[in-house]
Parts: C-alpha cells; structure tokens; sequence
C-alpha cells in the first residue's frame, strides 16, 4: 500500500518529534558529577568598565606590534548574583591574554565565590559571545536566503545535528556508554533526520542515507584495524591524560573515544557525496524511466567518481589544518622521516584522514548501487514506449 504524501509528512513529524522528547529526557537523567559542587563555586557574568583607573602598558620586546603590562579597572556586574555592584579588578595582558579594554568595554569576569558575602572578581575575557553567535546567525541567514525552503531545512538539521550531540552523545560517552555504539546512533540520527528534512520521505532520502551508514561503517572499521595495528587508542589522543582522570570518577570509555571521533569526523563528508549521487541518479531515471539499472549505476558512479577527488583532498586538509600548530613545531624541530612516522600524533592524523578518505572512495559505488536499484522501484514514472513505425 502506497502511504500519501501528507501521511508521510506527519509521520515523520511525530517521528521527529517523539526523537527530540527522548534525548531531552535523556539529558535530564541524574548522572555522576565530575566536580562536586559545594560552597566554593565559580561563576562567569558579564561587567561594564566604568573607568581605567591606571594603566602600565609597553610594546613587547618579542612583538613589537603588541602591548603587554597591567590595567587597573572599576567595573559594574551586569548579570549574576551580584548584578549592580562596582568593583577594582586588575587586567594582566600578555600575548597569550592580549585584551586591552577602555572606558564602556564589556567584559568577562570570574566572580570566585567562598559564600553570598565573600567573594573576589577577576577578569577573564573580552566579550566574545556576540560575535560568535553573530556569526552562526549570518551563516544561518546566508543558508535561507541562497537556499530558501531547503536552506532553511538545512538550518533545522543543523540545529538537530548539535543538539544530538550537546544533549545526548556527550552525555552518553561521559557516563559510560560505548563510544562506537553512541557515534553509531548520532550518525544514524543526524544522517536519517538531515537527508529527510532536505530532501522529505524520498527514494532519494533512504538511498543516501544507507549509503552514509555504509561509508562511515567502512571509515570506522579501518580506523579501528588499524588503531589496533599500531597499538592507538583513545589514551594517545590529545587531552588524554585529563580524559583518565575523568573516566575514573564517570565510567567513560576513553580507549574507543578515538575511533568514534572518527565516525563523527567523516560523517559530514559522507553525507554530501551521498546526496549528491542519489541526486544524480535520481534526476537520470526521472529523464528516461527506461534506463536499465546498470546504466542508471554508471551514471551515479560517474558523478561520484567527479566528487572523490575534491571530498577526500577536503579532508584531509581540514584534518591538516586542525594540527597545524603541531606540525610547524614538528617542522621547527627538524625531525627525522623514521621518527616522524612512528610518533602517535603523525598515526593519529593519518588514521583519521585516510580512514575517511577510504570511507568516501568506498562510499561511491555504494550509494551508486543502492540508488539504481531502489529509485527505479520507488518513483512511479511511467515508461516511455518507443514508437515502432511500419
């Protein structure tokens, strides 16, 4: 029985909204508390400077382009407990902390509470949080107003796709659920929600969305062989030492957290090259119904082999880029190519990449199958009879 468009539609909102309720209950779960909270508590409210009561600020002899030295300043807590009150608080700039502020600025400040009437006020930060989300609001406006109705679904699984993983994934890594088993469900959520938001209760949809599931399976298999290959694990990452201490008070897994990063890491990736061959092979059979299924998988193979290059160089590059740091140190040290590629940060990049890379090339012919044969049963296109002339 074939279910009508509007019946698909509600379905999928239920669906949807029935997925929501869950993980917001799921977050609201009482779990253990890393940090117990007692009398001793800090809190970080936004202040108003009202006046630069002295300042002692000289060029750096290492940046002659910047100031460092003191600031002595009266500011008045806009937000918080002690909203209202004025207090003197000193300023350190360094070129690790360069924030020079002046009369009117808003800043960031660390109220270091002992109890409601002992307590001290520091400067943390300048006022960053307007320009980040100023930022997410232009992206999201650039989204709706290029996209229209399918910029604006892009938004929405946007949204979804970080609420997934602020409300439930953490959650679930932080009180000891498998970290494979909880990328696997957020990849599963955010690639089943996206695509049918974009793209509705398609032929399209379902070919793209079992295409995704394949690659990112495929990414998080090698990466896990060959994690185990060269003995890495969740312990080697970056912040491991602190995930230890962590994992002792919470029960999270830390030596799978590297492999699930990876399903995360690849998942967009994925995404993209999936739809964009279901797309394909979905506009080719919809041009001539009498395409046979091998011809209607070349056609998605074509595309996907157009796209391989430019995906998995896109990877890799934005892989590079977020070790950057670490390799103009590397470079700065002179190390030797035997050292180089025995150390855990070089394994760890190269395992992330080309586990990814691998998972888009494998992806391809994939999607391009799964599309050619479940399109041609999903759309109802009637044939085109060729004329026969006597």
């Amino acid at each position: 029985m074939k279910i009508s468009k509007k019946t698909r539609t509600v379905l999928s909102l239920v669906a949807l909204l029935i997925i929501c309720a869950s993980i917001y209950l799921f977050s609201k779960a009482p779990e253990v508390k890393y940090l117990q909270s007692g009398l001793t508590y800090s809190k970080y409210v936004t202040a108003q400077v009202l006046t630069i009561i002295s300042e002692d600020l000289e060029k750096s002899p290492d940046q002659l382009n910047l100031r460092t030295g003191t600031q002595q300043m009266e500011v008045k807590l806009l937000s918080g407990e002690h909203k209202g009150e004025v207090h003197k608080v000193m300023n350190y700039v360094s070129l690790y902390n360069h924030n020079i502020f002046k009369k009117g600025s808003t800043v960031v400040v660390n109220v270091d509470t002992a109890s409601t009437k002992d307590y001290e006020v520091y400067v943390y930060s300048n006022h960053k949080a307007p320009v980040i989300l100023g930022l997410i609001l232009l992206f999201f406006a650039a989204l709706w107003l290029i996209g229209g109705r399918k910029g604006l679904m892009s938004v929405f699984g946007i949204i979804f796709t970080f609420a997934c993983i602020i409300y439930l994934y953490i959650p679930m890594l932080y009180r000891g659920y498998s970290p494979i088993w909880a990328s696997v469900l957020i990849v599963v959520l955010s690639t089943f929600v996206t695509l049918v938001l974009l793209n509705g209760w398609s032929s399209k949809s379902w070919s793209a969305i079992i295409g995704t599931i394949i690659g990112v399976t495929v990414a998080g298999l090698i990466a896990y062989i060959a994690g185990n290959l060269t003995h890495i694990s969740g312990y080697n990452i970056e912040s491991g030492e602190s995930l230890v201490t962590i994992s002792h008070n919470t029960g999270l897994q830390l030596s799978d957290l590297l492999f699930a990063g990876i399903l995360l890491a690849s998942l967009g990736a994925m995404m993209d090259v999936s739809i964009s061959i279901a797309a394909a092979v979905h506009e080719v059979f919809l041009a001539n119904p009498n395409i046979g299924k091998k011809e209607l998988y070349m056609s998605g193979l074509n595309v996907g082999r157009d796209m391989m290059g430019t995906m998995a160089t896109t990877l890799i590059l934005a892989f590079t880029g977020s070790a950057l740091s670490s390799l103009i140190i590397i470079y700065a040290m002179r190390v030797s190519v035997a050292q180089l590629l025995n150390m855990n940060f070089i394994a760890i990049e190269v395992i992330l990449g080309m586990s990814g890379c691998i998972g888009i090339v494998l992806l391809i012919p994939a999607v391009a199958f799964v599309a050619s044969t479940i399109i041609p049963k999903y759309e109802k296109v009637p044939a085109v009879e060729t004329p026969v002339y006597e």
